[in-house]
């Protein structure tokens, strides 16, 4: 059989671009009939008729930078026809720019076809697609397409989505400086400078810079002490974040000691030593210790100079002092037995579990005052009257059967001293600042407590920031007397370093002094910014040593490793169990980009408004009750009034910035000075949390000064995230609605409340309960229960890990609800708990 003709594949004439179509399909098919004639006439050596185009130049991805068009070109051999499509659209024929060759090896016919693409071709889709363009090639056996050029507008944001911050780092201590680079396309290159001149790590084996743009020192050397500035570039602009002042410091180390120095005429040789190796730079601590050290001493100057005489009078001197401290012994040991014969019978008198905890009458008494002998605690001796069996007013009071509860105590008068804090705050700070641990807390007392405290225990609190220590009693040991101090530091104060995604959770708050002996665990109660969870967060306790450093004592969610510590996290505070005082603060790092931070943003603007201009001032603060109180004490001085009520925003880690914008404002009264159509405050300044007081200023202007009433609309989002708006109809001139904001809820009364005033429980009723639960029974009816009850089952581990289970239970709930506790409600779990066994809460007719 003869070869079967081949059927050629016209061109696609029904894709051929413009109204003239039908009229260049038939050009294409004439020029098809035409070209197979004179290659059948004329054949060309090594050239076959049937080629389909090939393409030799192709379109290549291309940006338009400004307003300047660029240029898509391609080339084909054998081709007849070669036109551009751009989405799926054909080119116009007039917007190509042909040229026709001959490729000289093959002598196949060369096309090469060129088009300019202008900014506004590509804005006109812009949004719905990406813009691109495709070659498509003619020849006698059919067609062939290019691949797709993209064509895209360049642009480099000018702001970073996260700039290097300020840092003090301690010698041969890593260094990471964060830098995201602004949005752009086509995407930035980043570099970084250090003093203005380029870091090199290919010729500095102790820094890199890792993909996600950071910058990294391995070890930091006195010599990366500097300005480092990130800098983003594309083919469009070059940025450069705001620089960061790295200070590498240096502490002292002491030199050895120098040899001991001849024994003097006074019996005595020294020697010393310098804080030299290394001698403190750049801002380290000094050495601790002395640089002299004494001792006695004898030799042959030293026995040959002293006297007989002088002999005699030393001797006389000792025998005088060791006299002095034996009747200085005898007065302690008869003051102790008396204060012991007063205050074992430490009780106090209670209508019982079945009113409450109703409080009964309590009147003063003037006959004991046993403690004071100590130089700064005065007493006072509270008596307590009243029957010790349970009330029985009516039908609705609980049934309490016989039992154990009360035995012990019987009806009658009970005693129990109530110590209150003498030192006046001035004499408080003056002995403190005599010690060392005193020098790094703050001046003044605006964000202090303190006060004198025994073995009652006693309460410290730092009014309107939701601060306070709970000292329970018996955690200081009976016979000792401690001066506590509870302390807000502001965050200039204290440096506190922050690695990759930590932010800083809480204030940072000290309690002391370092280093006393406590026998049961002080409760730390601060507020605090995260919306917990396992999943988005991994949060850990830190605590500041006596070096300097942070160290992380207690991680959240996980088995601690010591039983120092432990903490309670709810939803706006947290509960820290520590026996050992010292500085703490609550610091997260997110797991995914769904952890979110609490800001409460609050509004202020002036209260008189003299001129025509009138500021608004946008706060966006971490969500806690202290850094409210400073941004209101600072608005005071600035003569500044709310202007809304504070609303709460959900601040994801993102890496998106938080976006201010105002809105309906009436433009024939008021006008705003913003150029942009909203204000920008980059995410890591808001996310380290290390900047309390972030704010935005919105400047109005009054068209008319008799002008006074305000309305507009304030928009708050994060991009891509959660958003909050404040709808505003203010008069500026006398409205004071929002006032009442200007004074937090929160504690009242004394900072420092002592002994039994410090704890809603009373102490009686605490000491039975605790002795009543503390032994586990088989039947529930002990603290594993009550904690069930008071929703604390997931502590159970770390209440098992203490002597007194239920002590730790009701100190908890004391640091929970002071002052405003429901004792009705502790009274009824620990009743149902009763329940559980008959016999546990009970007394009998006889022992009343």
């Amino acid at each position: 059989m003869g070869a079967r003709p081949r059927r050629r594949r016209a061109p696609a004439a029904a894709a051929a671009p413009g109204p003239l179509g039908a009229l260049f399909a038939a050009a294409l098919l004439a020029a098809a009939g035409a070209q197979q004639s004179a290659t059948v006439a004329n054949p060309v050596s090594g050239a076959s008729p049937d080629l389909l185009p090939r393409f030799l130049l192709e379109p290549e991805d291309v940006y338009i930078v400004k307003n300047k068009p660029v240029s898509l070109a391609c080339r084909a051999t054998p081709a007849t026809q070669i036109y551009f499509k751009c989405n799926g659209e054909w080119v116009h024929q007039g917007d190509h720019v042909t040229q026709h060759s001959t490729d000289r090896s093959t002598g196949l016919p060369v096309m090469e076809v060129r088009i300019d693409i202008s900014r506004q071709q590509v804005e006109k889709i812009f949004g719905l697609e990406e813009y691109w363009c495709q070659c498509v090639a003619w020849s006698s056996s059919g067609t062939t397409k290019s691949q797709k050029a993209f064509v895209r507008i360049a642009y480099l944001r000018k702001n970073f989505e996260q700039e290097p911050t300020a840092r003090e780092v301690s010698i041969e201590q890593g260094i990471v400086l964060p830098c995201r680079p602004p949005e752009g396309i086509p995407p930035a290159e980043v570099e970084w400078l250090r003093n203005e001149e380029l870091v090199d790590p290919a010729l500095d084996a102790n820094v890199y810079v890792t993909p996600e743009h950071s910058l990294v020192v391995r070890q930091a050397r006195l010599a990366d002490t500097a300005n480092y500035t990130c800098v983003a570039k594309n083919i469009v602009a070059r940025r450069r974040s705001a620089s960061a002042a790295i200070t590498v410091y240096v502490d002292g180390a002491w030199s050895e000691w120098s040899k001991w120095s001849v024994c003097s005429a006074e019996c005595t040789h020294w020697r010393s030593r310098e804080c030299s190796e290394p001698a403190p730079r750049n801002g380290g601590h000094e050495c601790h210790g002395p640089e002299l050290d004494t001792r006695n001493c004898t030799s042959e100057l030293c026995s040959h100079t002293a006297s007989g005489a002088e002999d005699v009078a030393l001797y006389v001197g000792l025998i005088a002092v060791a006299v002095c401290l034996v009747l200085l012994l005898l007065v302690g040991v008869l003051v102790y037995c008396r204060k012991k014969e007063g205050l074992d019978a430490d009780v106090a008198d209670s209508s019982i579990l079945t009113a409450g905890f109703q409080p009964v009458s309590i009147k003063p008494s003037k006959a004991d005052n046993l403690l004071t002998i100590q130089p700064d605690l005065s007493s006072t001796t509270m008596t307590y009257q009243g029957s010790l069996c349970p009330r029985q007013d009516g039908p609705a009071k609980l049934q309490l059967p016989n039992g154990h509860l009360l035995s012990p105590l019987g009806a009658g008068r009970h005693t129990l001293h109530h110590s209150s804090p003498a030192a006046e705050g001035a004499d408080f700070v003056a002995r403190l600042s005599t010690q060392s641990y005193f020098r790094s807390l703050p001046r003044g007392t605006t964000n202090m407590a303190y006060g004198t405290f025994n073995f009652l225990g006693g309460r410290l609190m730092i009014p309107n920031t939701g601060i306070s220590l709970l000292i329970p009693p018996d955690a200081i040991p009976r016979g000792k007397i401690y001066e506590v101090y509870l302390t807000l530091h502001k965050q200039e104060e204290v440096r506190l370093p922050l690695t990759g995604c930590q932010t800083l959770l809480s204030p940072i708050v000290s309690c002391g002094p370092p280093g006393v002996l406590l026998t049961r665990p002080a409760i730390l109660a601060m507020g605090h910014c995260v919306e917990a969870s396992a999943e988005n967060w991994s949060i850990r306790l830190k605590k500041q040593s006596c070096e300097g450093t942070w160290e992380d004592v207690l991680q959240l969610g996980v088995e601690p490793c010591s039983e120092l510590y432990y903490c309670q996290l709810e939803a706006q505070a947290c509960y820290i169990f520590t026996e050992q005082l010292g500085r703490f603060a609550l610091v997260g790092e997110s797991l995914s980009m769904a952890a979110s931070k609490r800001l409460k943003l609050v509004l202020f603007a002036p209260a008189a408004c003299p001129s025509l201009e009138y500021n608004i001032r946008v706060y966006c603060l971490s969500d806690t009750q202290d850094v409210l109180k400073e941004v209101i004490q600072l608005e005071k001085q600035m003569g500044g009034q709310l202007i809304g009520a504070p609303r709460v925003l959900h601040f994801k880690d993102s890496y998106h910035n938080l976006r201010l914008s105002i809105h309906d404002m009436p433009s024939s009264l008021w006008k705003s000075k913003l150029l942009a159509s909203y204000q920008e405050i980059p995410f890591y300044h808001i996310w380290s949390g290390l900047q309390p007081y972030l704010h935005c200023t919105f400047t109005l202007e009054r068209l008319s000064p008799s002008t006074c009433e305000l309305a507009c609309k304030i928009w708050i989002w994060q991009v891509e995230g959660d958003g909050q708006s404040f709808t505003i109809n203010f008069n500026i001139a006398k409205d004071t609605r929002f006032s009442d904001w200007l004074v937090p809820d929160g504690e009242v009364g004394s900072p420092a409340l002592v002994g039994p005033s410090a704890f809603k429980i009373p102490f009686l009723i605490r000491q039975k309960i605790i002795s009543s639960l503390d032994t586990p029974c088989a039947r529930g009816a002990d603290w594993r229960t009550l904690a069930q009850k008071l929703n604390l089952d997931s502590h159970l581990g770390f209440f098992a890990s203490k002597p007194s289970p239920t002590a730790m239970i009701l100190n908890l709930w004391e640091a929970r609800h002071f002052p405003n506790g429901n004792l009705s409600q502790l009274a009824a779990a620990v009743a149902e708990v009763g329940k559980q066994d008959g016999g546990l809460f009970s007394v009998s007719e006889a022992e009343c």
